[in-house]
């Protein structure tokens, strides 16, 4: 593959790292600029959502006609790993999860009717979104053939959805769902994808899951569905095809988390950089060090792996496939990436980076999900090693020119 990149591309990159550096960057060492939850406060957020749209920064992850900037996977790869050098910098430009795996999906797969009621409010920005899926044990996590979550199908072609959801992220906030429960016992269609709106009756947040935090808006909730009502057309690909809906979203969003996490990585190496050539300990500086020079060194390796990864994934997902062997290579490794940098940034910045004076703190603690969320580190390697167990040394087949990618 082409590593180069477009001069229109690198254009689009510089103009969002030029808004991330002039506009948000500045806002994270303000108190006023955060909520209760340690996210962008929403006033906040809506005067630098409307400051991205008047630049033309708004969902570049979708096609132009559905109101994005059509740029692929592998422009997002270049775009996300830049607006991710604020910690407020995805929800900003409206490419957030849960939000960006939500559009990219019915962009995808929804009728033109389900695009119109569905997606383009979230596009627009008017409503929040969320993707119900996890469930407490014995239900689905890791694996969504253990979903317990039921719907019953009705005379009338309808549904009705009994069960419960956990650590359902930004549902508190959310307007729009989707929803993966269980319409049969088959075990290839058994799932089915439905939609629906907060104000449907029938269902509940019970709480809002304490986490270590940060958190996104809307939090991590968990839901009781008690005969929650769905009608027929807010079914999302057809009946039965529930585990396809979730394959079709999860692996490009894995990959947006990933574009993300490196940008954070990279903010955590630029922080500890910075303050390892200004502090001095013993006569010497922290930079002038080779313990500390091992450690950046090494960091720069491990986002440039997890860059490549990243866009070898992009290119596969760019040209059909599903690039979930790709996908998962490239999250184990930008996930413990990131908690790598941040916990070698905190080490070399000291007490100060431990205290609220950097947002080194703020990432550190986020960093600790990215090996739990959308498959557990362990998942992946499992998954890696049946791709290994199928393929033998085909594992690390070349693509071929004109070749279908697998």
């Amino acid at each position: 593959m082409d590593f180069t990149i477009s001069p229109e591309l690198d254009r689009l990159r510089q103009r969002i790292a030029g808004f991330v550096a002039e506009n948000l960057v500045p806002l994270e060492a303000d108190p006023a600029s955060y909520d209760a939850h340690e996210n962008i406060a929403l006033p906040v957020l809506e005067t630098m959502r409307a400051r991205a749209r008047a630049e033309g920064l708004w969902c570049l992850q979708l096609k132009p006609e559905s109101g994005g900037l059509g740029i692929g996977r592998m422009g997002m790869a270049v775009c996300y790993e830049a607006m991710n050098r604020s910690i407020f910098g995805p929800v900003v430009f409206n490419s957030a999860a849960p939000d960006d795996g939500n559009m990219m999906v019915l962009e995808a797969i929804g009728t033109p009717a389900q695009k119109a009621c569905w997606l383009a409010p979230i596009v627009s920005g008017a409503v929040r979104s969320a993707f119900a899926m996890t469930e407490p044990h014995p239900g689905g996590g890791s694996d969504p053939q253990m979903i317990q979550t039921r719907a019953e199908k009705q005379p009338d072609g309808s549904w009705r959805i009994h069960g419960r959801k956990w650590f359902i992220t930004g549902a508190g906030e959310a307007s729009h769902f989707i929803l993966i429960a269980r319409s049969s016992d088959d075990p290839r269609y058994g799932l089915t994808a439905f939609l629906f709106h907060k104000d449907q009756p029938g269902w509940q947040i019970e709480r809002r899951i304490p986490i270590m935090g940060p958190e996104e808006h809307g939090g991590h909730c968990e839901l009781v569905f008690d005969g929650l009502h769905i009608p027929a057309d807010a079914v999302l690909l057809g009946e039965g095809q529930g585990m396809k809906v979730t394959q079709i979203r999860l692996g490009p969003a894995r990959l947006t988390h990933c574009m993300r996490w490196l940008g954070l990585a990279k903010r955590c190496v630029e922080i500890a950089t910075a303050y390892a050539r200004e502090r001095t300990g013993f006569g010497v500086r922290l930079a002038d060090r080779e313990s500390i020079q091992l450690m950046l060194g090494g960091l720069a390796m491990q986002i440039e792996i997890g860059r490549l990864l990243v866009m070898k994934a992009a290119f596969a997902l760019d040209h059909g496939s599903f690039a979930r062997k790709e996908v998962s290579m490239a999250k184990i490794q930008a996930a413990n990436t990131l908690h790598q940098a941040a916990d070698i940034a905190i080490q070399i910045n000291g007490a100060r980076g431990y205290s609220k004076d950097t947002v080194l703190e703020w990432i550190y603690r986020y960093a600790r999900q990215a090996r739990l969320v959308d498959g557990a580190d362990e998942v992946h390697r499992m998954v890696l090693n049946r791709f290994l167990a199928e393929e033998g040394p085909d594992f690390w087949h070349w693509p071929v020119a004109g070749e279908k990618l697998r």
